[in-house]
């Protein structure tokens, strides 16, 4: 056969490629477990900075495993469930947008009650209480909904009396940079620290507004400055942030961390 010949050469081009798609394939395979453990740490970490319990220096795993006790919990009864429910509902590696599609494990939300517009939502949820001698002073709570351009995923953390917000952040947008992509300024998240989400009698009344929260009006301790030139964005982080503190959300859970709190003290 001459070494010009159309068969040798194509038999030399499909070895070729024979071998790169092996090659690929397996850096697909051990590049998958390192992306999905980055993830993981990822997540960890935008836990921590809700928390207020991340720094530059902080080791994010054993700072996780130290001071916070994840738990499962039934969005609709408030229940908390087994920590490792099933192979899917699993704190360690739960997966919001696979729960809520999931057909057993996610329920649609009914249209005139979706302020966050997810159309979607689990059925269970893996909140993330910070516990110090034995005591919960803080819960770290995800919460997502839509943008402008996105669904943005976030977590807020409250206090441990239930009513004030200790720290917000969104760690996954695709908002308009310099715009709704303000969602991610230090400087905006931290208006939210020392915020009341609720009222006394326990409804919710954090507000995002539009424009600048005026310092002497009796409502600025539950208002949020809105976005500059992101009306839309500020609006849904407004309407996402009732929704998972509402009875949709997480409301029968809190309701029953309150019960427990006035039984205890009772």
């Amino acid at each position: 056969m001459s070494n010009n010949s159309t068969r040798k050469t194509l038999t030399v081009a499909l070895g070729v490629c024979l071998v790169c798609s092996i090659m690929v394939s397996a850096a697909a395979v051990s590049l998958s477990k390192i992306q999905k453990e980055n993830k993981r740490r990822d997540k960890f970490k935008n836990i921590l900075q809700a928390g207020d319990l991340y720094t530059d220096s902080t080791k994010v795993e054993e700072t996780f495993r130290r001071a916070i006790q994840p738990q499962m919990i039934d969005l609709e009864t408030g229940e908390v469930v087994d920590p490792v429910f099933s192979d899917k509902l699993n704190v360690e590696t739960f997966d919001i947008r696979a729960i809520a599609m999931d057909p057993e494990l996610g329920v649609a939300v009914a249209q005139n009650k979706d302020l966050g517009q997810i159309k979607r939502k689990p059925r269970y949820m893996a909140v993330y209480p910070v516990v110090q001698n034995g005591e919960m002073v803080k819960i770290i709570l995800p919460i997502y909904g839509k943008g402008l351009w996105s669904t943005m995923y976030g977590f807020l953390a409250l206090n441990r009396d239930l009513r004030t917000i200790d720290g917000f952040t969104f760690y996954e947008h695709g908002e308009t940079p310099g715009l709704g992509g303000e969602v991610d300024n230090p400087k905006w998240k931290s208006l939210w620290r020392g915020k009341a989400a609720f009222d006394d009698q326990g409804q919710v009344v954090i507000q995002v507004i539009k424009g600048q929260t005026d310092p002497g009006d009796p409502s600025a301790g539950h208002q949020i400055d809105g976005l500059s030139g992101a009306t839309i964005t500020t609006r849904g982080v407004d309407q996402l942030v009732k929704f998972w503190l509402g009875d949709q959300g997480y409301g029968p859970f809190l309701n029953k961390l309150r019960e427990a709190k006035r039984d205890a003290q009772s």
